[in-house]
């Protein structure tokens, strides 16, 4: 059977907004546009739906609890049972799109099972204990029951990785946490990034730029606090999240918090920041991608996926520098460092840099990696009497 007559089902973890694994799924649904999606649950506004051609997708039980649509992570512990009633028996070729429970869909012997991980669960794995100490729950009896539920979750995660015939991690540092923990080897294909959609602007403002959902392992409340120590320097927060209210407590005067923004409105302020400024621990990271696009350095902390991704102060054609530390004083240290090195780094170095990523590079990459497992598993299926 040619790849063109195959029956497609695409699965992912939720549909509650679009962000990057919506956008993986938007690439999947765009080469394969007469498949079907399902997903533990879909609560996408009519917007972001057109973004997958309009599909709705086949959801679990879960879909139907109280208060689902606002408090979805709660059901969790029910996840793993809930992607597994969904049936995909009528499919050739499972596409998943996971980094929570997706890739323990159930196929068969006559599927390919190809995985897009996002990551491995984070905060199941090596970043429980942070997790669990920055929402609070490391100590006492809910700590217990908690960490139980996570040492369960762990070995159904390993158990299911053993269903997937092949994997695709979306940075190396992913490709050493799916080997880490699965005992796995897979590609790496970076996610798309629609760098077309962020013009370069070279002339810089005075000001620098963090952006991001206001949760505890994004650590804005660290920039700002950075920045609360530096009164000469000006800080622009966007975002909104759990986290406001934190975040609010350690602003000085030189900070403007300006919460939930716009598209329009958010690339306006990343076209002219001097510096984008970014502290969490990501599996890739795309914003800061978006950023260079529009010709903007970026200050990170250097570890995880982002070090794929920024040409670091040191090397031809930087297009930002890296922090060493998660605390205020690699920050402040990172900010300082920069204003005496800005100058080597280019706007245009930076917007090269970040078509690297395209989503047109994505689109061929990803489908010539599906091509070529698919024509392998087809062939091993013949029968040779």
């Amino acid at each position: 059977m040619k790849l063109e007559d195959c029956r497609v089902g695409i699965v992912t973890d939720w549909l509650v907004s679009y962000a990057g694994a919506e956008r993986v799924l938007k690439e999947m649904v765009a080469l394969f546009p007469s498949s079907d999606i399902h997903a533990v649950i879909d609560f996408l506004n009519d917007s972001d739906r057109q973004e997958i051609l309009g599909k709705h997708s086949q959801t679990t039980f879960i879909q139907n609890l109280p208060m689902v649509s606002k408090f979805y992570t709660k059901y969790l512990p029910l996840m793993p049972l809930a992607i597994e009633q969904l049936d995909l028996s009528n499919y050739d070729l499972v596409l998943s799109s996971s980094h929570a429970v997706a890739k323990g869909v159930l196929t068969g012997p006559d599927q390919l099972h190809i995985s897009y991980v996002h990551s491995p669960m984070r905060y199941a794995w090596d970043l429980q204990n942070q997790y669990l100490k920055q929402v609070g729950l490391d100590k006492g009896l809910s700590a217990i029951c908690l960490k139980w539920m996570l040492h369960k979750l762990r070995l159904w995660d390993v158990r299911t990785a053993h269903g997937v015939d092949y994997f695709i991690a979306n940075s190396h540092y992913i490709a050493r946490r799916i080997k880490k923990v699965y005992g796995r080897s897979s590609e790496v294909i970076y996610p798309p990034v629609n760098v077309n959609a962020f013009p370069l602007v070279t002339k810089k403002d005075e000001f620098y730029l963090t952006a991001s959902r206001l949760v505890p392992y994004k650590r804005i409340d660290l920039i700002v606090e950075a920045f609360s120590h530096m009164p000469d320097k000006k800080l622009v927060v966007i975002g909104d999240g759990s986290e406001m209210r934190r975040v609010k407590s350690k602003a000085a005067k030189n900070i403007s918090i300006l919460g939930y923004q716009d598209n329009n409105t958010l690339l306006g302020y990343m076209q002219n920041a001097s510096a984008f400024v970014f502290a969490a621990e990501e599996d890739f990271g795309i914003i800061p991608v978006e950023v260079q696009a529009c010709g903007t350095p970026v200050i990170a902390f250097g570890k995880g996926g982002i070090l794929e991704t920024i040409r670091p102060y040191g090397v031809e054609n930087p297009t930002g520098l890296f922090f060493a530390e998660q605390n205020c004083k690699s920050i402040i240290e990172a900010i300082l460092l920069f204003e005496k090195i800005k100058g080597s780094i280019l706007p245009e170095n930076c917007h090269v840099n970040a078509l690297r990523f395209s989503d047109e590079r994505y689109r061929m990459e990803i489908l010539e990696f599906i091509k070529d497992k698919w024509d392998k598993f087809s062939e091993s299926k013949k029968i040779i009497f």
